[in-house]
């Protein structure tokens, strides 16, 4: 094997993307599942994923890393996002959806799409499943990223009719946000589905175990663009980075995510090794409701202090880019922000004075990720050189997150990534920003008239298109950075390794997690 930054592996080239779309249709609609030539469709996938299994798989509110990832392969939408192109495709609807009036969108489901259990997918179950995240009682994380939605009505048994509140440029990207779900199961068990989901996509899941694994089997029925090409697949769920390497140095597995930085080099002499630029960041979000952080000039020293050479360069080992906006410079819609906050003690020292506070003490709290943990104390560092006493508080995520909630933080560090569910500025930024538990109950800005011009500003956004809705984003990109209730620190590359000798078509995801549609497994 060797080792290379944007890799194509010599099978994945043979392959080539379409190869899988090529199977001959049989009756029915349904995709042959014999395997592409050099694919072994007996073989199973067998892969490392960095994190522990948290939370149910209803795509109601899956957010948790392996959640999101697993649903990826198990549920559709009408239409999906490609998780490593981040562009859709046409996945349930029959093909991509236009509309002669921009409000008004009538799309045909594909032919013989069925659900895991033999079910056949019915318009009933399209609308049911735009309705419960569309109601607000049924307080979907993901309801806000469909707000332009108006009503979702059944015009046949295979076709819906979808239309806006107002004309949307964003509309094929955004509906991979809702999954399509059995009615009749989910209203059945409404609980039992998070555990034991049933989709339409590729996969049917079998079993998981948190801190174990999770076990995946093909859907022969499938009868959309991305089959499964191997048999099935099984996540080991291995959150200790050293376990990770070995499992791929051994050969036990054939791809990991989230490779240490301090372990790249001697991974990339024995697999395959892509540092992709993501939109995955630290952040610092601080209770702006109580001081001192209810004073935007501290808020402003905080970063003004950090010494971001030495954080990436020590810390990430440089796998990381300071952020001079809310979006790495990567991203297609990035805009520097009209505040960049390069390291300047000095500047940070004056901030706090002109604050009152040129002396004070406070608890940052941390979460225990590993790559955290190694930037804590150098920021902490950074922050008692100009003013700032500093006591860390580290701690599992779950468990900071609980005092978060419960009003006990002053300031807090932690990753976050929500390009898992969309690439757009405005489904990233309504993560974070939107009216939900961030800025009413975490950092507590929800009151603030600056707050209120931020949401006027995403909510003209949603309705044009092209430079005019990119200004808006820039007059969003430049509050935030001049806010800072929640901004990032760095944008971080994330690692994946795989053995391109077995794994076929595969190619890491610019997110957390691992996708394995429309890869298989050499012969």
């Amino acid at each position: 094997m060797r080792s290379h930054l944007l890799s194509v592996s010599r099978r994945a080239l043979l392959l080539g993307a379409g190869a899988f779309a090529s199977s001959l249709l049989i009756g029915g609609g349904a995709f042959a599942q014999s395997a592409p030539a050099g694919v072994d469709g007996e073989a199973t996938i067998q892969a490392a994923i960095a994190y522990g299994l948290s939370g149910a798989f209803d795509p109601l509110n899956a957010s948790g890393a392996v959640t999101v990832a697993a649903n990826w392969h198990v549920f559709e939408s009408l239409v999906d996002l490609d998780p490593v192109t981040r562009e859709p495709y046409a996945a349930l609807a029959a093909e991509m959806p236009v509309s002669e009036d921009g409000l008004t969108y009538t799309i045909k489901l594909r032919d013989g799409a069925v659900f895991h259990n033999g079910d056949p997918v019915t318009a009933d179950d399209v609308v049911y499943s735009f309705e419960r995240v569309l109601d607000p009682e049924s307080k979907s994380l993901f309801r806000s990223f469909v707000s332009f939605i108006d009503t979702v009505d059944a015009v046949s048994d295979d076709t819906v009719k979808i239309t806006t509140k107002y004309p949307f440029s964003l509309f094929n990207k955004r509906l991979g946000s809702v999954k399509i779900v059995p009615r009749a199961v989910v209203e059945a068990n409404p609980e039992g589905f998070g555990t034991q989901p049933v989709g339409t996509g590729p996969y049917k899941l079998i079993s998981a175990v948190p801190e174990a694994q999770i076990v995946f089997e093909r859907n022969d029925a499938y009868t959309g663009p991305r089959p499964a090409l191997a048999k099935d697949m099984v996540w080991n769920l291995i959150s200790d980075p050293t376990a990770r390497v070995n499992a791929l140095s051994s050969g036990t597995v054939m791809a990991i995510e989230d490779v240490p930085y301090i372990d790249a080099d001697a991974v990339a002499a024995v697999a395959s090794l892509e540092k992709a630029q993501s939109f995955g960041l630290l952040f610092a979000m601080f209770n702006t409701s109580t001081e001192p952080f209810d004073d935007v000039r501290v808020r402003q020293a905080f970063f003004y202090a950090l010494d971001m050479d030495k954080i990436i360069g020590t810390g990430m080992l440089g796998n990381a880019t300071a952020a001079t906006s809310f979006l790495p410079k990567t991203h297609p819609n990035y805009h520097e922000a009209s505040v960049v906050y390069s390291y300047d003690p000095d500047k940070a020292r004056a901030l706090l004075a002109e604050a009152g506070t040129p002396e004070l003490d406070i608890t940052l709290m941390s979460t225990d990720h590993g790559w955290v943990r190694d930037v804590a104390p150098i920021i902490k560092e950074s922050l008692d050189q100009v003013g700032f006493n500093t006591t860390l508080d580290i701690g599992q995520s779950g468990g900071q997150y609980g005092k978060v909630d419960a009003g006990e933080m002053q300031v807090m560090i932690a990753p976050g990534d929500p390009s898992v569910f969309g690439n757009d500025p405005d489904i990233l930024m309504q993560w974070w920003y939107g009216d939900n538990v961030w800025p009413k109950d975490r950092y507590r800005w929800a009151g603030s008239p600056e707050y209120q011009a931020l949401t006027a500003t995403l909510t003209e956004a949603l309705t044009l298109d092209g430079e005019a809705q990119q200004e808006k984003w820039n007059e969003a990109f430049d509050l935030l950075s001049e806010q800072v209730p929640l901004y990032p620190l760095f944008h971080r590359q994330l690692p994946t390794a795989w053995d391109d000798t077995q794994l076929v078509g595969f190619s890491p995801v610019p997110t957390t997690g691992l996708s394995f549609l429309g890869v298989g497994v050499a012969e």
